[in-house]
């Protein structure tokens, strides 16, 4: 009765590429292949590009280090894992990380052996007189306050010490005068024996955290800088 065979139909048959040159064709496998590809290319450049990164911050901004000993007890312990902020070997004046300052703790070439590395606490600065007398250090003749150390790790009294730093020089000393080996044993740390300044413990998971950097109450230095200008002036 009804017929619904597709009669008087014209049959436009198939569409070629050749028809229409605007008509993208597309092989899915081929471009699945070449997508698949392509990511992998884009994912092996983002981490080749992220390993060069994390390589140039080690080499010039940023490295970990090992304590050893018990010379800065009680703010650092043996064993423990620091992070080191080497822009102070290139001397980047204009930010805070760039500079050296008093109570900064410091990673330092032993100058007896440049094979060796010590970290210590920067006391005296260059153009200062540092005295150590009956457990307590002297600056220019005031005393120095220095919150950070522990009286059971200052208790055998060592002979006086009075040193002039020298310019391009540091006096160093552990926290843990009892029993570091320091600026009072073998004298000034030259400026270019520094390579960093540590700032962040990231081991042991207990002690976490930024280090504890001194505050003291001296009047602040005139740098040499400032010092030559007023002298161009007069």
């Amino acid at each position: 009765m009804f017929d619904f065979r597709k009669k008087n139909q014209i049959d436009f048959g198939m569409v070629a590429a050749e028809d229409d040159p605007d008509v993208e064709v597309v092989r899915l496998g081929r471009e699945s292949r070449q997508g698949l590809w392509t990511e992998s290319l884009r994912l092996l450049r983002d981490v080749f590009l992220i390993i060069v990164v994390f390589i140039l911050f080690g080499v010039f901004a940023v490295q970990p280090v090992v304590v050893e000993g018990t010379s800065m007890l009680p703010q650092l312990h043996d064993g423990e894992r620091l992070l080191v902020n080497k822009l102070v070997y290139y001397k980047f004046k204009s930010i805070s990380w760039g500079h050296l300052d008093r109570g900064d703790i410091v990673v330092f070439w032993y100058p007896s052996d440049p094979d060796k590395s010590y970290v210590k606490r920067i006391i005296g600065l260059p153009g200062e007189t540092v005295e150590v007398r009956n457990g307590k250090v002297y600056i220019d003749g005031k005393e120095l306050n220095e919150p950070y150390l522990d009286t059971i790790h200052n208790q055998n009294l060592r002979d006086n010490v009075i040193k002039a730093v020298d310019q391009h020089y540091y006096f160093v000393m552990g926290d843990n005068r009892d029993n570091s080996s320091d600026s009072r044993v073998w004298g000034l740390v030259p400026e270019k024996y520094i390579y960093g300044k540590a700032f962040f413990r990231y081991w042991k998971p207990s002690n976490v955290g930024f280090l504890e950097h001194g505050e003291y109450d001296l009047p602040e230095k005139p740098k040499i800088e400032d010092l030559r200008a007023e002298d161009e002036d007069q």
